[in-house]
């Protein structure tokens, strides 16, 4: 009987074994099919540029890099612009600017990213939008809103009575610190008239 349950317990420790070994066997096999599977994808950071840059043309903008590995690929861009004002160097996917530009013309462009086998114009990934900011320069001088603002006060009014309200604007961006802040002076009459920040 001791015999009997020894041969049981040594079957069973042998089925066990090997329902383990095909377990593992599977899961390799999962592993390398997902190995096998390489996931691609355009990387690249924000785009951006200063407006009215003053050195040389061209000026780099960026870089648009897929994880994509194949000799004979090259990058291309489309959209608004390209091939125009940006061009991309067809082997390294840097980006330039072939204008200076100007925010307050055009804040942004919107571009798409393609990169093609050059043996049969065949896409290695699917293309993929960025967009290019233009950074701000302080550039711009405040503007009245109007040639001439007309005021008026009553004689003998006290002291701090107000008399028109001014109002200039700058078409800098007003999201950057001071680029688009408007302060006032007045330049002739101030022994009679002061103005404040407001206008």
């Amino acid at each position: 009987m001791d015999h009997l349950i020894l041969l049981f317990l040594l079957l069973f420790a042998v089925a066990f074994a090997d329902k383990e070994s095909q377990k593992s066997q599977q899961n390799l096999s999962s592993n390398n099919s997902s190995h096998k599977r390489l996931k691609r994808d355009w990387i690249w950071n924000q785009m951006h540029i200063k407006e009215e840059i003053d050195t040389p043309l061209p000026h780099h903008v960026g870089k648009i890099t897929s994880s994509v590995r194949n000799n004979n690929a090259k990058y291309i861009i489309e959209g608004e612009y390209a091939n125009t004002i940006f061009k991309v160097e067809e082997t390294s996917g840097d980006v330039y600017a072939f204008e200076r530009l100007d925010r307050e013309k055009k804040a942004e462009y919107e571009l798409t990213a393609l990169i093609i086998d050059r043996r049969n114009n065949q896409s290695l990934e699917p293309p993929s939008k960025f967009i290019i900011k233009v950074y701000d320069i302080n550039d711009n001088v405040p503007v009245f809103v109007q040639k001439v603002f007309n005021g008026s006060v009553p004689e003998m009014s006290p002291v701090g009575t107000s008399v028109t309200k001014v109002t200039a604007v700058d078409a800098d961006d007003p999201t950057v610190s001071g680029h688009a802040t408007v302060t006032y002076q007045v330049i002739k009459g101030d022994e009679y008239f002061t103005i404040d920040d407001s206008g």
